[in-house]
């Protein structure tokens, strides 16, 4: 039982043994180069701001879940969770590293979720960061590298934007999915970055410099790539039966699905869809008594901009085959049927692999209150999507209005 001795609750799978849960604070640093500032540091930022955000004091906080994927290699710390509660103050409560390849900050708020509904804590502080910038391009390359199965694949001389190219000529063969299409993701999120201060890149950009921009591993060219990013983001979570007495605008959580799925390409049936993103949508959809339709924005993981039209189907906003050209008719432009990647997505707002998932419950937040930058018309109801690895683990988190 909490601090504040509410009713605890039995964990099922089923929402109606879970209490309801609110995101009362959130922050976030801005995402790009952050010089002379270290993993940690970006962290405790992130962590104040939403805290202040939240009008939570550091002695209410409960428990501490940090998403990150590559302290270790690229910034040479361990321990990051405590490490990160020490630097903030907060002493004697569970801190927990939380580690899903780029889908660690999701995975993170996913816990802390549960252990709030299941009554364990009543202030659960969830983060995520990363520092990336400090790094050589090839150091982060293997760094990242290490999200895939390193004996089974990996050590063959794969990379990620190799089997995401893979994946892209899959598509394009099987669905007539065409290049035009697959850029105009790219086109899309740097409109929308332009306008969202937290963003690495506020710059448009139009079709001829995403078609022309150099090769990555063809026929993935550079614009259709996230940039190597620094930076952190966190939430408070709270029961919803409290949340309005600390925040007047309380985001509730009504959906919450995490799955895996095949750590290897040759172990997936189909390379145009990721089933860890889909089961992870069904449990979300099923928590919430939701169906995609019911969706009004979301922030999916456009680690790629393939990625971007594969989650867009795979989360059932768009037939299979048919996200390529829900993006060239505009549905997904931030005044289209459905929104994606308000933010700029990780392509135009940056990818700091352990931050990434809580970056985008961030942007539901904001969008939520009606205080995004990039605000939209219609977000009772959005939902943020997090993808580790070539598919190995997703979570898709579904967040309203209270």
């Amino acid at each position: 039982m909490g601090k504040y001795g509410l009713k605890d609750a039995g964990l099922s799978r089923g929402r109606t043994d879970l209490r309801e849960v609110a995101v009362i604070g959130v922050g976030s640093t801005p995402f790009g180069r952050l010089s002379g500032q270290d993993v940690v540091s970006i962290a405790v930022e992130a962590c104040q701001q939403a805290m202040f955000d939240g009008s939570i004091g550091l002695e209410a906080i409960d428990a501490l879940y940090l998403g990150n994927f590559a302290s270790e290699r690229l910034s040479n710390q361990g321990s990051l969770a405590s490490v990160v509660a020490g630097r903030l103050g907060i002493t004697g409560v569970p801190t927990t590293k939380v580690e899903g390849a780029c889908a660690s900050a999701g995975i993170a708020f996913r816990h802390g979720y549960l252990t709030v509904a299941a009554g364990l804590h009543d202030f659960v502080l969830v983060a995520g960061t990363e520092k990336m910038t400090d790094a050589s391009t090839p150091d982060v390359t293997a760094a990242l590298s290490t999200a895939g199965d390193e004996i089974l694949e990996m050590r063959s001389g794969l990379t990620f934007p190799g089997a995401f190219a893979m994946i892209m000529e899959q598509h394009m063969a099987k669905y007539g999915t065409t290049r035009e299409q697959i850029a105009m993701v790219s086109v899309k999120n740097h409109d929308n970055g332009v306008t969202n201060e937290k963003a690495q890149f506020r710059k448009q950009t139009d079709l001829e410099e995403v078609m022309t921009s150099r090769f990555v591993a063809e026929p993935i060219r550079l614009f259709d790539c996230p940039p190597i990013s620094d930076g952190a983001a966190a939430a408070i979570l709270c029961p919803l039966e409290i949340a309005r007495s600390f925040c007047d605008k309380p985001v509730t959580v009504l959906g919450s699905g995490h799955a895996s799925g095949p750590a290897q390409l040759s172990q997936m049936e189909d390379l145009t869809s990721f089933s860890a993103s889909v089961k992870a949508a069904q449990e979300a959809y099923e928590m919430g008594g939701l169906g995609a339709s019911e969706i009004d924005f979301a922030e999916v993981h456009d680690c790629f901009t393939i990625s971007e039209i594969i989650a867009t189907e795979d989360l059932g906003f768009f037939e299979k085959g048919q996200g390529g050209q829900a993006v060239l008719d505009g549905l997904t432009k931030s005044t289209g049927e459905i929104p994606v990647n308000t933010s700029g997505g990780l392509i135009a707002k940056g990818h700091p692999v352990g931050a990434t998932g809580l970056a985008q419950i961030y942007e539901l937040v904001q969008q939520i209150r009606g205080t995004a930058s990039n605000q939209v018309k219609k977000t009772d109801i959005g939902l943020a999507h997090n993808l580790g690895g070539s598919g190995a683990v997703a979570t898709v988190h579904i967040l309203g209005k209270d």
